[in-house]
């Protein structure tokens, strides 16, 4: 197993570099394949414009790599829609989108649902939240499903740092405290071959449509490890990949948060490892109160959306 998975790593790990734009873009239009950009996003004003006004000027207006830019609002309170739209995307509503269905909250959910609005070949997906963006978090993951017939699925690797290094700089290698403690042993244990992904958990990657229509969506926090351990299962090992992009900077969760996207992680697993086992799908935390500690006990994300092509609406729009 240990040698599979060496040898994954040395065919199917890159770094950006490798494939330079122009290269990209003869084999874009070379297969006259199709790349949409989709930004889940709730209450991320401070930072969605800026991720979308690179991926327009850098890889729409100087560069036509992506077709379509699409920022999915899950329910706002502040002006992302607006500060997005004004940046040069399309904003579509979460609530908006198959609205027969009423809409459960989660980060999977919005991914789900973004396959009815978009049109892309390929579909990449990057976090709104995240500071100092670079258009190599896109061409970087868009790159290998141009260039290489036998991949699906591709995750951007990075280093993540949690706060400032001694010399002032970010600190490399701190962040991602759930992958290290949950996502990585899970993947270690159960599912072996995926033990070469850097960042599992990581919000960055494109996949192939016709392999994203295929999969179930868990609604929450356990997406990216649902849709990665049922990628290997659909398509196996070696149509997987990972590209190093650099540095990801953005807004770091506080403990508890964590604690509840760790639950929902684990509880994904959990499903995929044996469906027929049901535990408590709640966690209690606390916090200190005027009588002591005081528990909050909060639902762990457990439903899932089922493949987009068993949903009507989507198979008779891909068939007009």
């Amino acid at each position: 197993m240990l040698e599979e998975v060496e040898h994954w790593l040395t065919r199917r790990s890159w770094s950006v570099g490798e494939r330079p734009l122009d290269r990209l873009l003869v084999a874009k239009a070379t297969r006259g394949t199709t790349v949409s950009v989709v930004l889940p996003a709730l209450d991320e004003e401070a930072t969605v414009g800026g991720i979308v006004s690179v991926i327009r000027s850098e890889l729409m207006e100087k560069a036509p790599l992506v077709d379509e830019l699409v920022v999915v609002d899950s329910g706002s309170t502040d002006r992302t829609s607006e500060v997005a739209a004004a940046a040069g995307a399309r904003v579509v509503h979460r609530d908006a989108i198959l609205p027969r269905l009423p809409a459960l909250p989660g980060k999977g959910e919005v991914l789900w649902r973004s396959l009815l609005v978009t049109s892309g070949d390929v579909v990449c997906f990057v976090d709104a939240d995240l500071r100092e963006f670079s258009a190599d978090f896109v061409s970087g993951i868009v790159g290998p499903l141009l260039t290489d017939p036998g991949v699906q699925f591709v995750k951007a690797m990075y280093d993540r740092p949690l706060g400032a290094g001694s010399g002032g700089g970010p600190a490399a290698g701190q962040g991602g405290r759930v992958t290290e403690l949950v996502a990585r042993p899970l993947l270690n244990l159960h599912w072996p071959l995926l033990a070469g992904f850097v960042q599992p958990l990581g919000g960055e990657y494109a996949v192939r449509r016709q392999m994203l229509e295929r999969l179930p969506f868990p609604v929450g926090y356990g997406v990216e490890l649902g849709l990665l351990v049922d990628a290997l299962q659909l398509v196996g090992l070696d149509a997987l990949a990972q590209v190093d992009v650099g540095v990801r900077l953005h807004r770091h969760q506080d403990d508890r948060a964590l604690g509840r996207m760790a639950a929902a992680i684990y509880r994904t697993a959990q499903q995929r490892l044996s469906r027929a086992h049901l535990v408590r799908p709640a966690l209690t935390q606390f916090e200190r109160g005027a009588e002591g500690f005081e528990p909050r006990t909060h639902a762990v994300d457990t439903e899932e959306r089922p493949p987009m092509r068993e949903i009507e609406e989507y198979t008779a729009r891909r068939a007009a």
